[in-house]
């Protein structure tokens, strides 16, 4: 029997078997190293390791005197699942710090379990020198005896060891067990609690594991789950649930024959005192955690829901919701809900309800009749006709039956306009432009300008479009001049316009005051316009300056490709289109018509 069994015998505390146990027993170790490698690889929480790493050189050793043994099986699984403990990236860290444990331990306890020689008394060395030669090293007398050198050498006695791996946040806990050496104690279920208790394991042990581990067949070489602990369950953010849309939704639908109707549009929003605005849903509280060595991991509490409150609304008194302290039109402003007055007139504005001007939003029922003017804050909804009137909306502008100027009404939107046809109108809109039909007007929009639905046609006037003007059909059969305006802001240009027609129109009336004798009314008058005629010239100034600015941005934009075009079934010719400072006429009926600016050039494709 050679030396290096000897050694491995007293090892691991076993007894040799027969030649043919030990073929058998390297038959089952190649066949079971190969199904747990399978079975390892598939596994995404099993850590591998090289066969010559110091955890598989103890197995070996152990292996070849104990027969039948599991291969090693070093996987981070056993949790509940009842939260996620282990995502995938803290499983791979997790497994390289395992790596590192494993390593650093085994190659420690290879240490321990070296065999050490016992030295040698007096009268030992005086019996060895008696005794002749000796037997050479590493063999063995003619009687099967251990040699001398053999017997000098001894292991010490190691009891089973076990190891404690806890991850980094502290949450769970593995046992991994090596076995005796030499006369070694085995394991037993004081040396697991005495090494759960040097590690600080002291909550969510399992003790049924505990129990059963100093019996179980395969309690070495093995990660068992030894304690696990509990997650902070992080509480929830409160929110809110809107019962009015934050974003108006202001798109006309049209129907199979192309009409829209433009009553069903349904811009304002109305609520009655009490209605229920929004409902406010309260927070839910953490629960706290705690790790494996017993300390409190604290929860996040969720965050209280921030209350869109705004003017007119207030919270019920439970605060579970938003609701209105007065009727009228539901807005978002961007922050915060806001229920606005809203003036409902149901008849004409004419001479029996005068001139309206209105903080909220103005709902009329009928038509605003020549000479009249409407203001509102919000926005405007006219059932009727709008004639030659001044109507200037803060907000949204609809006209269900449209516009009829008669070359005098001025309509202005700070919103988006949507009307059934515009005539003989000047029309101002920041935002986008929808109608059936545009006849002769003088418009102006920092958006699109659509006419698409019913007969979708522009003829005549002035149209000018920041970005894209898109019709049926643009002009008309007699060669109408109609002059197609893109790029700018177009909205600046109307107010620049307006603010020369104002000035010439207040000295128009100063000259006429100079020229009447001298009264109380002109004493009276004369100064009230002088002031306002200097106001309006130094607004003048001041507004030059801006568009001084405005014209060298947009020029800086114009480098730039951009959606500045017209679009059309139809274009006749006599239709004019300016993009910048390029000019091109239509000279022949045109179909599909695309105009665009290419090369300094206005084509049309």
């Amino acid at each position: 029997m050679s030396l290096a069994k000897t050694i491995l015998s007293r090892l691991f505390g076993t007894v040799l078997g027969e030649e043919e146990k030990e073929v058998s027993d390297s038959n089952f170790k190649s066949n079971s190293d190969s199904e747990e490698e399978a079975e390892s690889i598939s596994n995404p929480a099993s850590l591998q390791l090289p066969s010559g790493h110091p955890v598989n050189r103890l197995w070996d050793l152990w292996s070849e005197q104990a027969g039948q043994v599991p291969v090693p099986e070093l996987c981070l699984d056993g949790l509940s699942g009842e939260h996620e403990i282990l995502s995938a990236d803290v499983l791979e860290r997790e497994l390289v710090r395992l790596r590192q444990f494993v390593t650093s331990a085994a190659e420690e306890r290879l240490k321990e379990a070296e065999p050490k020689p016992v030295p040698e008394t007096d009268s030992e060395k005086e019996d060895s020198l008696s005794d002749g030669e000796s037997v050479p090293d590493g063999e063995s007398s003619s009687d099967g005896e251990i040699s001398s050198d053999e017997e000098s050498q001894i292991l010490p006695d190691l009891d089973a060891q076990p190891l404690i791996f806890t991850i980094k946040n502290q949450l769970a806990a593995w046992l991994l067990i090596y076995p005796p050496v030499g006369h070694g104690g085995e394991l037993s279920r004081d040396m697991l609690e005495q090494a759960l208790e040097e590690n600080g394991v002291a909550f969510g042990v399992d003790e049924a594991l505990i129990d059963r581990l100093p019996d179980d067949g395969d309690r070495y070489f093995h990660l068992f789950l030894a304690a696990e602990g509990t997650p902070p369950i992080h509480g929830k953010d409160g929110y809110v649930i809107d019962h009015y849309p934050r974003k108006k939704k202001r798109e006309l639908t049209v129907d199979e024959s192309g009409q829209v109707d433009y009553a069903e549009l349904n811009i304002v929003n109305n609520a009655d005192e009490g209605d229920v605005i929004c409902q406010i849903v309260e927070p839910v509280e953490g629960v706290d955690g705690r790790t494996v060595f017993d300390e409190e991991l604290p929860a996040r509490e969720g965050k209280k829901a921030v209350v869109p409150k705004g003017r007119n609304t207030e919270l019920s008194e439970d605060g579970s919701a938003l609701i209105a302290t007065k009727p009228g039109h539901v807005e978002f402003d961007g922050r915060n809900f806001q229920v606005k007055p809203v003036m409902d007139i149901g008849k004409n504005v004419d001479y029996s309800t005068g001139n309206i001007s209105f903080l909220g939003d103005i709902h009329i029922h009928g038509d605003v009749c020549s000479g009249f003017t409407v203001r509102a804050m919000g926005s405007i909804t006219v059932d009727g006709v709008v004639e030659a009137s001044t109507i200037e909306a803060g907000g949204d502008l609809v006209v269900v039956k449209g516009v009829k100027g008669n070359g005098q009404a001025v309509v202005k939107a700070c919103g988006s306009m949507y009307a059934k046809y515009l005539e003989s109108s000047i029309v101002c809109v920041k935002e986008k432009l929808q109608t059936d039909c545009i006849i002769n007007c003088s418009v102006y929009s920092d958006g699109q300008i659509l006419a698409c639905s019913g007969r979708g046609i522009i003829i005549g006037g002035k149209i000018r479009a920041a970005g894209e003007v898109k019709a049926n059909i643009i002009g008309s059969k007699s060669e109408c001049l109609t002059s197609i305006i893109l790029g700018g802001h177009p909205s600046d240009d109307f107010d620049y316009e307006s603010l020369i027609r104002e000035i010439q129109a207040l000295e128009l009336e100063y000259d006429e005051l100079q020229k009447q004798p001298d009264s109380p009314t002109k004493m009276r008058n004369l100064p009230m316009v002088r002031m306002k005629l200097s106001v309006n010239r130094t607004k003048l100034k001041q507004f030059e300056t801006y568009m001084v600015g405005v014209k060298e941005e947009t020029q800086d934009q114009e480098e730039k490709p951009d959606e500045r075009r017209m679009v059309c079934q139809i274009a006749y010719p006599g239709t004019e289109v300016t993009i910048g400072d390029v000019t091109g006429r239509l000279e022949h009926e045109t179909q599909h018509c695309k105009a665009v600016l290419r090369e300094n050039e206005i084509r049309f494709q």
